[in-house]
């Protein structure tokens, strides 16, 4: 067994160092080989350009949310207000969302969503380590 923290087991902490979502994921140690996953919060550009179909894109890279015929992780997606949302392929496209999530970190794969909400274009926008996602000509 290694010793230190057994990252299959962990528990975490997500503290949130500014309104934007930059996230730091502290390790705490689980108590039991049973404990649940760690949640994390993150923040970026949802993108959901066709059906069934949707990341997030954060300082960390893109996260898959959902694949036509595959992979869709459990719970609820964020609701968009018509001035939060850009519009790319008829209702489909993107916006800025904060997302408590359990992932698979190597895969880079949303497992759960336990909480979802939608933000202002601009709090993405003003994030310099967010890029936006390319609108259709």
């Amino acid at each position: 067994m290694r010793r230190g923290i057994d990252w299959g087991r962990a528990a975490g902490l997500a503290l949130c160092a500014s309104l934007w979502g930059a996230c730091v994921l502290l390790p705490v140690q689980a108590g039991t080989a049973g404990a649940a996953p760690a949640s994390q919060l993150r923040c970026g550009w949802w993108e959901n350009p066709t059906p069934s179909n949707a990341w997030l894109n954060d300082r960390d890279g893109s996260w898959t949310v959902g694949v036509q015929g595959g992979h869709q992780a459990e719970g609820d997606w964020p609701g968009f207000t018509d001035a939060q949302w850009v519009r790319t392929n008829g209702y489909y496209g993107y916006g800025c969302a904060c997302l408590r999530v359990v992932v698979e970190a190597r895969s880079q794969r949303v497992e759960r969503i336990l909480s979802a909400r939608a933000r202002p274009l601009a709090a993405c926008r003003q994030d310099r380590q967010l890029r936006e996602p390319l609108r259709p000509e």
